[in-house]
């Protein structure tokens, strides 16, 4: 088994692909126009319409509904980029702040609520976790 993609569904996909691409600076490869990806070397961020969910099961996801999932990318220097970050996100839920496991982290909430963290390994052990 090999991980592949997590996907979004939103009530907007083109704010919210367009968010998702000024943040990462990723260009996103759309399959068409209820269907987005953002790839990058070891995953990716998939983002469909509303429109699509009712292909895989009616009625089981629902837009900006999310209370459960954090959404991470693995960054060079999360104090810089939150930085740049400062005039593209609304809703920071934290500054950079080194957390207990070794990581320096950078919380915010997407358009759609949906949490993302931003974060650099900073300690030994886990900059050798995170060694790519």
């Amino acid at each position: 088994m090999d991980f592949v993609s997590i996907r979004i569904i939103t009530g907007d996909i083109n704010r919210l692909v367009g968010f998702y691409e000024k943040i990462t600076g990723v260009q996103a490869a759309w399959g068409n126009e209820d269907f987005a990806e953002l790839r990058t070397a070891h995953g990716t961020l998939a983002i469909g319409s509303t429109r699509t969910v009712p292909l895989f099961a009616p009625g089981s996801a629902r837009p900006a509904d999310n209370h459960t999932v954090i959404i991470e990318f693995l960054v060079t220097d999360v104090d810089v980029l939150y930085e740049k970050l400062k005039n593209l996100v609304e809703d920071f839920v934290n500054e950079p702040t080194t957390m207990p496991w070794g990581n320096r982290a950078l919380l915010f909430r997407d358009p759609d609520g949906n949490l993302v963290n931003f974060f650099t390994p900073v300690t030994p052990d886990a900059i050798e976790k995170f060694g790519r």
